[in-house]
């Protein structure tokens, strides 16, 4: 009998509390050598985000300081979220290196959160987070690369040069202030020299050339002495602390601000009721060539204030350039710290700030007021309160305009209104302003000489608000004082300011803004130092003795940017000028007839379509004037025509003399292009002719070429993406341009040598606009005469 033995194996499953012990114990099983060393190329990606969030959110004490916070912070976030993921994909069971796998997907989130909380949409921001990620993985595999033994030395040479070299071509790519002039604006070819003229009067009259006067922002021949003021507190800039040279008072704010965080007062050291008058002052001393018997006594005033930069990162600095230009040329100077006005992503913005800002210059105008009446102090008898400018920057532009309107903004304040009533300020000028409304209302200056200047590819203030200052800026008959405009193709926002950088936002959503083809940080530096300096010597030293009694001698260069074309960097400019001596003939404001002019004129129209429309700014907001637009759709030969005419005679100047006709004109033809928001844009092929009959029926036909070639508009792509236009701040840089007027000056002596018989002594019975060739889609405004 055999017996037989059957040996049966029973194979058991492990317990689940076994088998996820297991496959933790084995997390790190793919993380070769080679794959913990790619581990550098994602922690690198991360740390430059991390890094550029650093940038963006400055603590005060410093940018090594900064980044060494944030790339402590992202090191110990990505090791604990690395791991972290690493023993999900370990319980998940994926055979793959899963530290590195972790690393990458903590760039992706990091990156993606990082963007999209910076106004970032979200199909952007997670576009930019693959990139860096992909970024990253590229840079790990090429770290494992090299940390591999397997590699020889001269291999590992050959892969490190080019990655070295890309990643520096990137990091100047990205943080260089930029110098090209390469540009989506058409380049300036220049203008007809028969639309120069030789100048005339003074005021709004005249042409545009007199002999060449000296580049106003060059140094005049003062020397310069400066020092500061200030609480002699200041903990964070030492020129206002223990430096400071002259110490100021506090002013109590408390009636404006009610919102001040408590950390902000642990930063600054105060709250509202004791903020502090800061300024940093250059004068002018001896002029070189004259003994102080010669030297003016005197001098006028020109306090410049910033906008609203980060807190942290001060801003009264950087104009440097034009307090000591305007110091050579005879002003005293002054740039005004209101650095704790501004907003800080740790404590928030204080309520009221606009109004703030404005008043807190005023109260530095009292404050100067007292230096200047204590003997030994350096302003002692030295300012002259009778000709006082303002300059301001972004929200520090649209401060000054409320501040010389100050009646209407703090007429309550009945102590600093007295103390304001022997101050007269004469002229205020606004770099890339602001124009928001305070209290509900907006400024209404009048009878001041106003200045604005605007970059096309401005990325903070990307609509041309000062515009709307200067259409509600007015003159009495006959006043000398003017206003001027001037939109600058190539210029941005920052570069305005020489310690804001070259990004008109802070980082990280900066580092996605274009700066191919800008401006460099000194040629649009130069645009502010010629028209600033030219401004203030018409407005604020015309006609006095330290000025060589050459009254007018800027005011062709304010009325036409051609004049100055030696002094400026190339790129494509647009000018608006009026003053008191302009007398209207169609402004399109005072009623919705389009058939009605002042003075009993009558407007009509042939072969176009005509309407008054509200002007527009880059964002389709309404602009506080309205304008007449001429569409015209026909090709050939056959003309159309816009004529306003008057059965008596067009109204003359105050002074009964008409010198010359002007009119601003915007070209809207890249309207017709489609009606898609995508199409490109092209200025109308058109030609533009006008016409005056005089009182005797007689008539003269120019064309507008003949005193301006017209400029196409400037196309602007604010991001490093066209994509990214449309997805970046709500899709603020989606428009890609702005339609701004340019004014044109016709002397009527030009239509005299056209036709001899032309007589506008006997008065103007019509003007025509006649258009000819293709289609086009003009805007017309503020046609009168000078």
């Amino acid at each position: 009998m055999e017996l037989q033995v059957v040996t049966e194996l029973v194979l058991r499953k492990p317990k689940r509390r076994h088998r996820i012990a297991r496959r933790i114990r084995n997390a790190y099983q793919y993380d070769t050598a080679y794959w913990r060393s790619a581990v550098a190329g994602p922690w690198g990606a991360g740390m430059f985000a991390f890094g550029l969030l650093a940038l963006g959110m400055p603590t005060g004490l410093g940018t090594t300081v900064d980044l060494l916070l944030f790339l402590l912070a992202g090191t110990l976030a990505l090791y604990l979220i690395a791991h972290l993921t690493t023993l999900l994909i370990a319980l998940i069971g994926l055979p793959i290196p899963r530290l590195f796998t972790g690393a990458v997907l903590f760039d992706y989130a990091a990156s993606f959160l990082i963007f999209y909380y910076n106004e970032v949409s979200l199909a952007a921001a997670a576009l930019v987070a693959a990139v860096i990620s992909l970024a990253g993985i590229a840079a790990g595999l090429l770290a494992g690369m090299l940390a591999s033994r397997r590699l020889r030395l001269r291999h590992k040479a050959a892969i490190t040069l080019p990655a070295v070299l890309l990643v520096a071509a990137a990091a100047i790519w990205f943080f260089a202030p930029g110098t090209g002039n390469d540009s989506t604006v058409p380049a300036f070819q220049g203008v007809q020299s028969a639309g120069l003229q030789e100048v005339g009067e003074a005021g709004d009259g005249g042409g545009l050339l007199a002999d060449q006067p000296d580049n106003p922002a060059e140094p005049g021949p003062y020397a310069v002495s400066t020092f500061t003021y200030g609480s002699g507190n200041d903990t964070w800039q030492p020129e206002y602390g223990e430096s400071v040279d002259v110490t100021s008072q506090a002013v109590d704010a408390s009636a404006y601000i009610k919102k001040w965080s408590v950390y902000r007062t642990a930063y600054w050291g105060f709250n509202q009721r004791a903020l502090p008058l800061n300024g940093r002052v250059w004068m002018p001393t001896s002029a070189e060539g004259k003994d102080a018997a010669e030297s003016p006594s005197h001098f006028p005033i020109v306090l410049i204030v910033h906008g609203n930069h980060l807190m942290e990162d001060f801003s009264d600095d950087g104009y440097a350039y034009l307090g000591e230009l305007l110091a050579s040329r005879g002003f005293i100077a002054v740039s005004i710290d209101e650095n704790f006005l501004n907003y800080s992503v740790w404590t928030g913005i204080p309520d009221n700030d606009m109004k703030v800002r404005a008043w807190v210059l005023l109260k530095h105008l009292q404050q100067i007021g007292d230096f200047a009446n204590e003997p030994g102090n350096p302003l002692y008898g030295k300012v002259d309160f009778a000709r006082i400018g303002l300059a301001g920057h972004s929200r520090g532009g649209q401060a000054v305009a409320m501040a010389a309107d100050y009646m209407d903004w703090f007429g309550s304040d009945t102590e600093l209104i007295q103390s304001l009533a022997s101050y007269q300020i004469e002229a205020v000028a606004a770099i890339a302003p602001t124009d928001r409304k305070v209290d509900s209302k907006v400024t209404q200056l009048k009878d001041v000489s106003y200045l604005t200047l605007q970059g096309a590819r401005d990325g903070d203030v990307s609509d041309f608000d000062g515009d709307r200052q200067y259409m509600r800026t007015s003159y009495s008959p006959g006043e000398e004082r003017f206003k001027a405009s001037l939109y600058i193709g190539d210029a941005n926002h920052s570069q305005f300011n020489s310690s804001w950088g070259g990004r008109d936002v802070s980082y990280p959503k900066g580092i996605l803004l274009s700066r191919d083809g800008m401006l460099s940080p000194a040629e649009q530096r130069s645009i502010a130092k010629v028209y600033l300096s030219a401004f203030f010597e018409e407005t604020l030293r015309g006609g006095e003795s330290g000025n060589d009694g050459q009254s007018g001698r800027y005011l062709p260069l304010l009325q036409d940017y051609r004049v100055g074309l030696d002094w400026l960097p190339d790129t494509a400019y647009y000018n608006r000028f009026e003053s008191g001596s302009f007398t209207a003939w169609a402004r399109y404001d005072e009623d919705s007839n389009r058939a009605t002019l002042p003075g009993g004129g009558k407007a009509a129209a042939r072969g176009l379509s005509w309407k008054e429309e509200d002007a527009k700014n880059r964002q389709k907001g309404v602009k506080p004037s309205r304008g007449i637009v001429l569409e015209r759709r026909l090709s050939g030969n056959e003309p159309s025509t816009y004529a306003l005419s008057w059965e008596q005679g067009a109204p003359l100047p105050a002074s009964g003399r008409l010198e010359g006709l002007a009119f601003s004109l915007t070209d809207r033809s890249f309207e017709l292009e489609d009606d898609t928001p995508d199409a490109p844009l092209a200025a109308g092929v058109v030609t533009v002719e006008v016409e005056l009959i005089d009182g005797n029926g007689t008539s003269v036909r120019l064309p507008l070429t003949r005193f301006m070639e017209a400029e196409p508009l400037p196309i602007t792509s604010f991001t490093i993406h066209p994509w990214l236009d449309r997805h970046l701040s709500d899709g603020k840089y989606k428009h890609a341009t702005e339609a701004v007027y340019q004014t044109y000056r016709l002397a009527l002596e030009d239509f005299i040598a056209a036709n001899p018989e032309f007589d506008p002594d006997t008065g103007i019975l019509e003007l025509a606009f006649q258009l000819s060739g293709g289609s086009a889609k003009l805007m017309l405004d503020d046609i009168g005469a000078y």
